[in-house]
């Protein structure tokens, strides 16, 4: 129950009861990390059944929606997301690069970043025509974001020893929850091909390519990831599948 609460605590903004972190009790935190995607997954479809019934408009329903994963999770991905894209930005050999994530000032690249973050996914939002099935499929997809991150910080190489995703490597149990989040991810997949087969084996592959693409660049640009370069591939997958859903709806 520590490490859940460690998880909440440390990944949303969700209030919890305070704890103190401890090694042993870390060992299990990224078990528990895809259950905030479920929270902001099930806040999502609460939202669209409210503005549904409220007939609220299509530009306050995107802005609310663009805006609550940001609100429930602080925006600790989303700072990791700016900061990559920073380093990736400044094309400097690879330790300026982790230099570049540790500083705390965000640069021209983040800044412009992060705009055209949101405007894309205000404007995807924006397209988006409400249907049961495939928001509830998009709504697991904050899960499967989540159980791809986790999958990271267990098996992919760590770019620094110091850091809180090293720290959270170095004390996870990792075959235990390396097994837990194989089991996260055969779930979530399931039953997103229970509610469509065709799009949910679509936004599957399109995930799994984004999580290629993230082991491909932590390793080659930074030499492992790092926790902002997991808060990046966390951005950039959901993101990604917003808009596949988006034109497979369109398409379909």
């Amino acid at each position: 129950m520590k490490s859940c609460l460690i998880a909440f605590s440390m990944y949303s903004r969700i209030p919890m009861p305070r704890t103190e972190w401890q090694e042993e009790d870390m060992r299990y935190v990224m078990c528990f990390f895809p259950l905030i995607g479920l929270a902001i997954g099930l806040l999502l479809c609460g939202w669209v059944w409210l503005a549904g019934r409220l007939q609220i408009g299509a530009a306050l329903f995107s802005g609310v929606a663009t805006a609550l994963p940001v609100l429930i999770t602080g925006g600790i991905h989303l700072d990791g997301f700016c900061d990559t894209l920073d380093a990736l930005s400044s094309r400097q050999p690879q330790e300026r690069k982790l230099e570049i994530l540790k500083d705390s000032n965000s640069g021209a690249f983040a800044v412009i970043g992060c705009g055209l973050y949101f405007l894309l996914t205000f404007c995807f939002w924006m397209e988006w025509y409400p249907q049961g099935r495939y928001t509830w499929m998009l709504a697991l997809g904050f899960v499967l974001s989540r159980t791809l991150s986790g999958l990271s910080v267990v098996r992919f190489p760590c770019a620094k020893n110091s850091g809180l995703l090293a720290m959270f490597s170095h004390a996870a149990a990792k075959k235990r929850t390396a097994w837990v989040l194989f089991g996260y991810l055969i779930l979530c997949g399931g039953a997103m091909l229970l509610f469509g087969t065709f799009v949910g084996a679509a936004v599957l592959l399109l995930a799994l390519g984004v999580f290629g693409y993230y082991h491909h660049v932590s390793c080659k640009e930074f030499g492992g990831t790092t926790g902002d370069v997991a808060g990046w591939f966390l951005q950039s997958c959901e993101l990604a599948l917003l808009a596949g859903m988006v034109l497979l709806q369109k398409w379909i």
